[in-house]
């Protein structure tokens, strides 16, 4: 224990940074700065046991503006060659320095403790070679800084002792006051000590303390030993006066003491509600005794209540309630622990958000509104829209009436999801939309079981719960891409929702209770029909979406296409425009498809050019006009203080049009055939194709069917020397295949009828190959309309005739030569109008189809129906078919 020690005159000083040793008290510190490593081998690693240091409490500087003590400032130099300074009381001057000076500013505490060192051990760092030390420090006595100065690069300190005498300290133990403050701090330490002994089980070595130390060093000791703020252990360190050091000595063991009578209070408290069952619980119930004590025991702080609070707010049918009690009861006796509460809790989680009664209010329908609407939205597709309207008009005298579910079938591109959309503005319902496309797996509509890791629920009530109402119009897209393994079949899931009949008691495996989807409004979307299963597409209502004609293209492109684009690149018509005549030249050169993403895109190409001419120029940009000079009060007071701001972010409130007005052109980019070829390139395809494919004989035109909408096929076939053969190639499928060899064997049967042949008996193959080839063999092919057109490329290959280039032809050939109808004549003939044909031979039994086509294409093509293949024969040459008087047929 620290003895009284004479201290000399004058003491190295450490600083101890918001930290205070008391004598008595023992430290263990490490020495790594310069300064405090010199400080150490000269005070203390030379003079070994008679080292003595001086330990002074440094404030931070943050706390030293707000806090008012000693600060010592450092003055200038003396005579004796170091560095002195003189102690101020107050820190008013210091305050009021400049920042620079601020820097140099070391605020200390004018009262410290003189200490010499236990335990001293030196260190070598590797690689650097830098020197530390471990330094065992003991609290030895007070004492009072009276001048202060350097020595080379640490601090010493002229010192004078706050330690009383020996005769002073007898006559203060004969006060009263003295006596009564002793005992009364020896009785709370022995009380202590005792209850701390007991806990740890210790054998009474504490106590010893009691009977051997001083009672003022016992104050010191004990104080030390606990963990208070800095400006507790400075008050503590300023207290030399006997009296005062006891009574806030005393205060400070009974506030400890008291601290350890509440947790033990705590704990008997909550032993007393265990029971052997619930001694896992010990840490919730310790929590929630601490919140009884501390009065903050609030239910919304209960995630459970809240949770509970929360479910009786749903809306949840009677049923499915009692369902949801019996879980949330399971819930309760469950710990975080356990490894099901966080399914169980996600699980009524679930049910809580999920919108069971929950609704968006419909506005009176206004039919003449949604025309409006529909119209603005989307050119064309009149067929469509009045259906549309259609069901919005039912909808608006019953509105809980169970309408179908529409399915809307086209090429990409042609607005389907779009329309979708639209119908959800017009009935003013919320929109969600759930893409099938490659979902293989039925859980995707049914939801995983809770019985497995990381189940989940369908993609129907996940979307239900993020669009929060029960009745949105919900979007099932790509319905014709969804497929099927071992893991199930989405489209039979997809039975139960789209039936009315059914969808009430719509039952998802991970929720395991039924959930109403009658007020949802299905809307599905697909490329094709065939891929949909019969007994799903019979739940459906399908609208065809065909292709748009080049001038509804047209038209597309100047109302929508190009303002939108314009947009997008932070343009306006001031920067680029682009002609009429110039968009039919790209919707003709450049795209051939059925609906207008192409177009968009090739537009976008034009849009980025006129971008990039504007971002290069290279006069001077103005500021807008709507852009006014803001003025920022923290930027004037940062400036006003002197301080430095390193950016300050104004806002400005335009937009990209009123930032486009910023910049200024000579005059607007206006586009050109040049510029066309030059963005965009050569031209992809020319009206002139068809005319060159078939200037040799053997080469038919034909139009088929695809996802993307109506193409035109051509069809070549030659003859070589050989053994009679047939070689079909270019991706074909068995069905087309077929239809190769029925037309050959229909031409070889009507060979002398047709004057390829001299009588019957002849055989026109005998000799030679024939080869069929279909162009663009990556693209796989199939499908029985290609007949007629098999037969007009060999009839043509037999008499070296050609075939009119201005004549397209589809239909399916029996092997008696009649022609059957076939599918998608729209499309079909929508993409002969885009090539540029104007005779189209149709299968007479596909007369009702033209009614969808429109009236502009029907007036611009000759429709040719044929109901025998003689008939083809007699439109697709050049002068008719001089050989059909000769037929038997």
């Amino acid at each position: 224990m620290a003895e009284s020690v004479e201290l000399p005159s004058r003491l190295g000083i450490l600083p101890f940074r918001n930290k205070v040793l008391l004598p008595g008290a023992i430290i263990r510190i490490r020495c790594t700065s310069p300064s405090s490593v010199k400080l150490v081998e000269q005070e203390l690693w030379q003079r070994e046991e008679k080292g003595l240091i001086g330990i002074l409490p440094v404030r931070d500087a943050a706390e030293s503006t707000t806090a008012v003590g000693p600060v010592l400032s450092q003055g200038v130099g003396s005579d004796s060659g170091e560095r002195s300074s003189r102690i101020q009381v107050g820190t008013s001057d210091s305050q009021r320095l400049d920042v620079k000076n601020q820097q140099e500013i070391i605020h200390w505490h004018t009262r410290g403790v003189a200490a010499r060192a236990l335990h001293l051990s030196r260190g070598v760092e590797k690689p650097s070679g830098r020197v530390t030390y471990i330094v065992v420090l003991e609290g030895l006595c007070r004492f009072s800084v009276q001048e202060l100065s350097t020595r080379g690069t640490y601090y010493t300190a002229r010192i004078s002792p706050l330690e009383m005498t020996k005769a002073d300290m007898e006559q203060v133990e004969q006060d009263p006051d003295f006596i009564t403050l002793s005992r009364q701090f020896k009785a709370t330490a022995t009380e202590l000590i005792s209850i701390l002994e007991q806990k740890q089980k210790t054998g009474g070595r504490t106590k010893v303390l009691l009977e051997t130390v001083p009672v003022h060093k016992l104050a010191d000791i004990f104080v030390a030993s606990f963990e208070i703020s800095f400006e507790e252990q400075l008050s503590m360190l300023d207290s030399v006066d006997l009296k005062v050091r006891l009574s806030k000595a005393t205060e400070l063991v009974d506030r400890h003491l008291q601290s350890i009578r509440v947790a033990e209070k705590i704990t008997q408290k909550v032993e007393g509600q265990l029971s052997k069952s619930q001694k896992e619980f010990l840490l919730r119930q310790q929590m929630r005794a601490i919140k009884e004590e501390l009065g903050d025991n609030d239910d919304d702080e209960d995630d459970v209540a809240a949770l509970e609070r929360k479910m009786q707010s749903a809306g949840m049918p009677s049923n499915i309630w009692k369902h949801a009690q019996r879980e949330l009861r399971r819930l309760k006796k469950m710990q975080p622990q356990q490894p099901g509460y966080n399914s169980s809790r996600v699980y009524l989680e679930l049910l809580a958000d999920l919108p069971w009664q929950k609704v968006t209010e419909e506005h009176e329908l206004d039919l003449k509104a949604a025309k409006e609407h529909l119209d603005s939205d989307h050119y064309g597709l009149h067929k469509v829209k009045q259906r549309i309207i259609e069901y919005l008009a039912v909808r608006k005298l019953k509105p809980d009436a169970r309408g179908p579910v529409l399915c809307f079938v086209g090429p990409p591109g042609v607005g389907k999801t779009s329309l979708a959309s639209s119908i959800a503005a017009a009935l003013g319902r919320k929109f969600m939309r759930i893409s099938l496309g490659g979902v293989k797996d039925e859980a995707d509509i049914r939801g995983h079981r809770r019985t497995y890791i990381g189940s989940m629920p369908g993609r129907l009530i996940d979307g239900l719960k993020r669009v929060a109402v029960c009745n949105p119009v919900m979007l099932l897209d790509e319905i014709d891409k969804t497929g099927s393994d071992v893991r199930g079949d989405p489209a039979s899931a997809l039975l139960e929702v789209l039936d009315p009949e059914q969808n009430k008691t719509f039952n998802d495996h991970y929720l395991n209770v039924p959930f109403d989807l009658s007020k949802v409004v299905f809307v599905a979307t697909a490329n094709r029909v065939q891929p949909i299963p019969p007994a799903l597409l019979d739940r459906m209502e399908v609208i065809e979406l065909p292709g748009y004609t080049p001038e509804e293209k047209l038209k597309i492109a100047l109302r929508h296409l190009i303002p939108r684009v314009l947009d997008q690149h932070g343009l306006s018509s001031e920067f680029l425009q682009i002609p009429e005549d110039m968009v039919k030249l790209v919707i003709q050169r450049y795209t051939r498809e059925a609906g207008v993403r192409n177009l968009e895109r090739n537009l976008a190409a034009l849009a980025r050019a006129a971008a990039v001419r504007v971002a290069e120029q290279e006069q001077a940009v103005p500021l807008s006009k709507d852009v006014h000079q803001l003025t920022s009060p923290l930027l004037e007071n940062r400036l006003a203080d002197g301080g430095e701001v390193e950016m300050e972010v104004i806002p400005m409130a335009v937009n990209n049009h009123e930032l486009s007005n910023t910049f200024r052109i000579a005059s607007p980019l206006v586009v050109d055939e040049a510029m066309l070829e030059k963005v965009l390139g050569p031209p992809r395809f020319d009206d002139r194709e068809a005319a060159e494919r078939v200037a040799t004989p053997g080469v038919s035109v034909g139009l088929v069917w695809t996802t993307f909408g109506g193409e035109v096929q051509f069809v070549e076939a030659t003859s070589m020397v050989g053994t009679g053969e047939l070689h079909l190639t270019g991706q074909l499928g068995d069905v087309i295949k077929e239809s190769a060899q029925i037309a050959l064997t229909w031409v070889r049967a009507r060979a002398a009828d047709l004057k390829l042949a001299a009588s019957d008996e002849i055989n026109i193959l005998e000799g030679r190959d024939i080869h069929i080839h279909f162009p663009a063999g990556a693209v796989p092919k199939d499908g029985p309309s290609a007949g007629v057109t098999l037969v007009t490329a060999l009839v043509s290959l037999f008499s070296h005739k050609r075939v009119r280039a201005d004549t397209a032809m589809t239909g399916e050939m029996t092997l008696r030569g009649l022609v059957l109808p076939v599918g998608g004549v729209k499309d079909k003939i929508l993409a002969a109008h885009r090539c540029g044909i104007t005779r189209v031979i149709l299968p007479e039994r596909n007369l009702k189809d033209l009614v969808e086509v429109p009236a502009a294409v029907l007036a611009s093509l000759e429709i040719l129906l044929a109901k025998r293949m003689e008939d083809v024969l007699e439109q697709a040459f050049e002068g008719g078919c001089p050989w059909r008087q000769h037929s038997k047929l």
